[in-house]
């Protein structure tokens, strides 16, 4: 071995009389803070500058807030040293999810998210995650409204359902809270915020912002009601902008900001200028839908049968991508949107052949930002083959070096199946019959 690859720790240099602790510091934070490492070669270099070394307030604070046993640095935290104005090197904690507990990176640099709000299953994977996604589909239907999710009644509202997840996952993991109403009042919105902040702090809320499109508080009635007839992209400027800027406004207050509804890769870009913690790319069901487009013009190019024309155009309509007013216009107007469509998503290359394009656009550009901590959540996952699709994907030595900037999330129990593989039956057969 060779001096500079030798490391020491920073209770080592204190034993050897090389660093002394700060009053402030005291006999807790170095028990904390004492099994850290440095380079030998970065010893060399800072002894010169100082003898000291401490924590920061903040650390302090990081280990208030959550009650951290004696002797440890919590999960979901990066140690940092810094320079402070006393002449003093101190430990800092910088939030980040990629870290377990007392400094160590998680085993993966692909991370793990369960989309749920199932106290019952997510507790089955709390170890294994780093993040932990909801909305209120997840919270409402499948949870609190669901009987035999929400057994006995035991949980009576979102805020309750919250607080046994914070207490389930610990302060390692980022839990994303969507408003239940995107177009309320500005006010009524910062005030579940910051319901929603105090039960979970401000370390892992992630307040999930949706796009919410031509939709806004005036037309949003007639939405729901099926009364509204416009195309998806049809909004004005200040509607199709409206989630970029209360994602903006809110990154501007400090917290960190899940920007969500986000399905081609042409968003991707303008969802960054609102600075946000987290993009998403939803997979499946965009990818299904190209599939299914495909699918009616491949048979009427081949038949020339215009009910395959028809039936295409009634699809788009079906999964928003036309108005129903459409039904007024020709029919060749749809196919050609369908054609341009499947075009753009790539679904007859390498690119998009597996639904992916979205994905590999958006670790592309995300590269290419000055975001160096936001992430990618890969979403809207049921299907086997997209976690087989994802899992090969992020193996491309294209995104060796973003690997570290991406988040899957799914329902524990789809992560569940992955676990496992046919010969775990063949062999435990063979093994248990041995042993009994």
């Amino acid at each position: 071995m060779q001096v500079k690859e030798m490391k020491c720790t920073l209770g080592a240099l204190v034993d050897a009389k090389k660093l002394s602790v700060m009053a402030d510091t005291g006999t807790d934070g170095l028990e904390r803070i004492k099994q850290l490492e440095l380079d030998f070669s970065e010893v060399s270099q800072l002894l010169p500058f100082t003898q000291y070394i401490g924590v920061t307030d903040e650390f302090k604070k990081v280990i208030r807030t959550f009650s951290v046993p004696d002797g440890q640095i919590p999960a979901g935290f990066r140690p940092e040293f810094v320079f402070a104005g006393d002449g003093s090197m101190r430990v800092d904690l910088k939030r980040d999810i990629s870290y377990m507990a007392n400094g160590q990176k998680r085993p993966t640099n692909v991370l793990y998210s369960a989309n749920s709000a199932n106290p019952f299953e997510v507790a089955a994977m709390k170890d294994m995650i780093a993040n932990l996604t909801t909305n209120p589909q997840i919270i409402y239907d499948h949870f609190l409204n669901n009987p035999k999710a929400n057994v006995g009644g035991k949980f009576k509202d979102r805020f309750e359902v919250l607080a046994e997840l914070a207490r389930i996952v610990g302060p390692g993991v980022d839990i994303s809270v969507e408003v239940n109403n995107p177009f309320a009042p500005e006010s009524e919105l910062m005030e579940e915020i910051a319901h929603c902040e105090e039960i979970l702090t401000p370390y892992r809320l992630v307040v999930k912002v949706p796009h919410t499109g031509a939709l806004n508080k005036d037309n949003v009635a007639d939405f729901l009601d099926g009364k509204l007839d416009i195309p998806y992209d049809s909004g004005s400027v200040e509607d199709n902008f409206y989630g970029h800027n209360f994602a903006y406004r809110l990154s501007e207050q400090g917290y960190r900001v899940n920007f969500t509804l986000m399905f081609d890769p042409h968003q991707t870009a303008l969802a960054l200028l609102a600075r946000p913690y987290f993009i998403n790319a939803f997979v499946e069901t965009r990818h299904l839908d190209t599939l299914k487009m495909q699918d009616y013009l491949q048979k009427l190019e081949i038949t020339g049968d215009e009910s395959y024309a028809i039936a295409l155009r009634q699809f788009m309509i079906d999964i928003d991508t036309l108005p129903k007013s459409s039904l007024q216009a020709p029919v060749k107007e749809a196919v050609e949107k369908a054609k341009a469509l499947v075009a753009y998503r790539q679904a007859n290359t390498h690119e998009g052949s597996d639904g992916l394009d979205s994905v590999r656009h958006s670790l592309r550009v995300l590269r290419q930002s000055n975001l160096p901590d936001t992430k990618l959540i890969i979403c809207n996952t049921n299907h086997p083959q997209i976690y087989w699709d994802i899992d090969k994907m992020l193996m491309e030595p294209e995104f060796a070096d973003m690997i570290h900037r991406v988040v899957v999330t799914a329902t524990p129990t789809y992560f569940g199946q992955f676990t496992c593989a046919p010969g775990i039956f063949s062999y435990q057969r063979k093994f248990l019959k041995a042993s009994n």
